[in-house]
């Protein structure tokens, strides 16, 4: 398992490298990475003030219970994550994590929205 960290652009070229994601700026310069047009899965913040994407609902708190990483601001509910440059974790596990967030989405859109999508 990699220890080396990720910076912005290397999540933002991750993000974009999976099926159907896209990528928008809104709220005045976050970077909204989304799938099925305005699915979100992961947001980038270009201040540099952070990372948060979707977990499963059963890991949530556990991951909110390490350090470096919190409830993300607005999106707790919906169990986000966040987390502030340079991320608390190794490049693999990050990647493993938003390519998760990013099938948690897939797998609530309607079946025929999936084809292609799914990992």
């Amino acid at each position: 398992m990699s220890k080396q960290k990720m910076n912005e652009d290397q999540v933002a070229d991750f993000c974009l490298s999976l099926p159907g994601a896209r990528e928008d700026y809104k709220w005045g310069g976050i970077r909204v990475f989304s799938v099925a047009g305005n699915k979100m899965f992961a947001v980038l913040d270009l201040a540099g003030a952070g990372l948060s994407f979707k977990v499963a609902d059963e890991l949530f708190l556990g991951y909110c219970d390490r350090p470096g990483v919190r409830p993300a601001p607005y999106l707790a509910r919906a169990r986000w994550v966040s987390m502030a440059p340079p991320y608390p974790m190794g490049r693999d596990e990050l990647c493993d994590l938003l390519q998760r967030s990013h099938q948690l989405v897939v797998r609530k859109l309607a079946k025929r929205l999936q084809v292609g999508l799914l990992i």
